[in-house]
């Protein structure tokens, strides 16, 4: 989470005016449109996105978690390999972990086998990668801050006296 409100703002509202933020920040839309300009310029901001309920695209792509053990290089740590990974078309996000792990990538692709393809002829066959472990999301519940189930609907009846 950012400490600047407009920054925050922008992280859960991006598709706001420079006025509908303004207004909600007290502040004039022109300053709001500079500082916005700014951050993109000098890379704070990178990008805007939708966030997609891919069921109710009827998107039948898959994603998955893979967990990466690396072997750290001498004066670059993970840097020169995750970012070696990170460029790959099929990787979505790349973050450096703690834990038993040292590096979490997050993969799309068409089906199960194209993951497993790239996991067995790319991912794993890079040199400093010393082992990984591939977890299929099965249903998203909440991305980036958005609930996708409307409303859970009891399957049973409720028991009254």
């Amino acid at each position: 989470m950012s400490n600047d409100p407009l920054l925050e703002l922008l992280r859960r509202k991006a598709r706001l005016s420079h006025q509908e933020l303004a207004d909600i920040l007290s502040q004039d839309a022109e300053s709001v449109a500079r500082r916005v300009a700014t951050w993109e310029k000098d890379g704070t901001i990178l990008g805007y996105h939708a966030v997609i309920d891919p069921q109710a695209a009827g998107d039948t792509s898959v994603s998955a978690f893979i967990e990466v053990k690396v072997t750290p290089e001498r004066g670059g740590g993970f840097d020169r390999l995750a970012l070696r990974i990170a460029r790959f078309d099929p990787v979505v996000s790349c973050y450096l972990a703690s834990g038993g792990y040292d590096l979490m990538v997050v993969v799309e692709g068409g089906d199960l086998r194209e993951v497993a393809r790239f996991v067995s002829e790319k991912l794993s066959t890079l040199e400093g990668v010393l082992s990984t472990a591939t977890h299929f999301r099965l249903k998203t519940y909440k991305e980036n801050g958005f609930i996708f189930e409307r409303e859970i609907v009891p399957e049973r009846l409720a028991v009254s006296p």
